[in-house]
């Protein structure tokens, strides 16, 4: 049973998630929250797999949200799938940033949101599709600048290739068919880079990848 906390602070939004989440025999809603404040109260409470938090609301808005249940060790379990209006590029790598597992548009079609709560829950990284296309149109990969971390020059040249395929956020079967290997092959080589570079998860590869230049913006 996955276990999601909704924080938003729209009563009618929340109602909608509610009721198409209350239908999945795998999903259970065990809280609401009207504010940041409030949801990171509750998200300590319930320690829920998942936090569904708007990133604009009282109090606190849903970066500041994220930052406080990435720095707290007692809620390593929480993942926090960010919830907004706005597709904007710069939102998508400060939630990332704070530790969020996800990023969604609200007007997500229901398949989608429910399959981004189920790749959510299993620690993968998920960006709402059009935001992915958004970040595909306006990145590309290139060599290593001068400012590139050790970590990422203890990467094989296939690694690299498979991070910078994560930061544009394919899966592993999508890597594997850019790559030519096998899916398995694919996710190996992700998990390889994940542990030389010391990241909990695939959202904070996506960050690492543009930090560090080995995905940076494409010039206008």
């Amino acid at each position: 049973m996955i276990r999601v906390l909704l924080v938003d602070d729209q009563p009618l939004l929340r109602s909608g998630f509610r009721a198409l989440l209350d239908l999945e025999g795998d999903i259970e809603v065990v809280a609401e929250a009207g504010d940041g404040q409030e949801g990171l109260a509750l998200v300590r409470e319930h320690l829920p797999d998942i936090a569904l938090v708007d990133i604009r609301m009282p109090v606190l808005d849903g970066i500041e949200v994220t930052r406080h249940i990435a720095a707290d060790p007692a809620l390593s379990g929480v993942h926090v799938v960010i919830l907004t209006n706005y597709g904007l590029d710069e939102y998508v790598l400060d939630a990332l940033r704070a530790g969020a597992a996800g990023f969604l548009v609200k007007d997500i079609v229901p398949e989608d949101f429910l399959h981004a709560v189920r790749v959510a829950a299993r620690g993968d990284a998920l960006l709402a599709p059009s935001i992915t296309r958004k970040l595909i149109s306006r990145y590309v990969t290139q060599p290593l600048g001068a400012e590139a971390g050790p970590g990422l020059r203890e990467l094989t040249n296939r690694e690299r290739e498979a991070v910078a395929l994560v930061a544009q956020g394919l899966s592993n079967d999508q890597i594997a068919d850019r790559m030519v290997i096998s899916p398995m092959t694919a996710k190996t080589h992700v998990n390889r880079a994940m542990v030389k570079l010391h990241v909990r998860d695939r959202a904070q590869l996506v960050v690492l990848a543009y930090e560090s230049g080995l995905v940076t913006p494409r010039s206008r």
